[in-house]
């Protein structure tokens, strides 16, 4: 099978996926593999908001609902933060997506959670890289067909590339539905030059009790399996849909640029201590933390 199917069974199977399973997957407790923007608390919440209504501009934010496409929790990140939206909701990872209206739609980490093709270039031509199944073990193999793919017409010996076409599509089901408004995904990706010139050995790996490896056949349906998304593709997908100059900011600019208010009023606030809220700020906005590890895809769509 394609990587792409192994994926979609590993990350997705009602049974054993990794999604299904329903212990937390995010945050610094035992057990869990990752963490996020959301892990920082309500701060992160906050920023958002004010992100979002400074994008808006003039147009009056309780004409939109805020929906969290792809939630961790059914809270979101919106629990225990004060907005001024006609009405907050969460959509789990998986579950149908239905709009119409007028909307702010947000994500994080979404995109980079969607199965990935891998290629891989050998001999002067692209080869797809796929999972068998020998002697009980899962092992990679080379496939007879290719998937199609906008992939470029040469590369080095052995370059690999990881292509997330399902991203395309779930941005395409989204923006294809009947709404207005404005869209905030918050992921990490690179742009298509990067992933065709700079990431010689592919963007793809497994995250496993907070430890990153590139073992991505290990303990199927038990570790997270992810890569970087293209921006470029997004951007253009969005284009396609009637969004209008879609933006890529660090998520360290983003908030900066966007939320500066509300980062001028926390860090007054806690000036005087070392507090949660102060090193949740420190975590999402330093480059050495999440604030360049992490960018921001944002556009509008509005009817008149």
């Amino acid at each position: 099978m394609t990587f792409a199917q192994f994926m979609q069974l590993a990350l997705y199977d009602p049974a054993l996926g990794y999604y299904a399973r329903t212990q937390p997957r995010v945050g610094y407790a035992p057990g869990t593999d990752f963490f996020t923007s959301s892990t920082s608390g309500p701060v992160f919440g906050e920023l958002v908001v004010a992100a979002c209504v400074e994008l808006l501009g003039a147009r009056d934010p309780k004409d939109y609902h805020f929906v969290e496409l792809g939630a961790e929790t059914s809270t979101g990140i919106l629990d225990q933060v004060a907005h001024p939206f006609a009405s907050a909701r969460t959509v789990q990872l998986g579950a149908p997506i239905t709009l119409s209206g007028r909307y702010v739609i947000f994500s994080n980490e979404l995109f980079d959670a969607q199965p990935f093709h891998r290629f891989i270039w050998r001999d002067g031509t692209w080869r797809e890289l796929g999972v068998k199944l020998s002697d009980q073990t899962l092992t990679e193999c080379e496939l007879p067909t290719l998937t199609a793919a906008p992939l470029p017409d040469n590369a080095p010996e052995g370059y690999i590339i990881d292509a997330p076409l399902a991203a395309n599509r779930l941005l395409d089901q989204i923006a294809g539905e009947k709404w207005e408004g404005l869209f905030v995904a918050c992921d990490y990706g690179k742009s298509w030059l990067e992933l065709t010139t700079a990431t010689p050995a592919g963007t793809a790996r497994a995250y496993y009790r907070h430890t990153q490896s590139n073992d991505l056949l290990a303990r199927p349906g038990e570790q997270d399996l992810t890569c970087h998304i293209c921006w470029d593709w997004l951007s253009a997908h969005l284009k396609t849909h009637g969004f209008a100059d879609p933006k890529v900011d660090s998520q360290e600019t983003f908030l900066v640029r966007h939320a500066a208010q509300v980062l001028a009023a926390i860090a007054a606030a806690e000036a005087s201590r070392l507090s949660q809220r102060k090193l949740a700020l420190m975590q999402l906005l330093h480059p050495a933390h999440l604030g360049q590890k992490f960018q921001v895809l944002h556009a509008q769509r509005h009817s008149s």
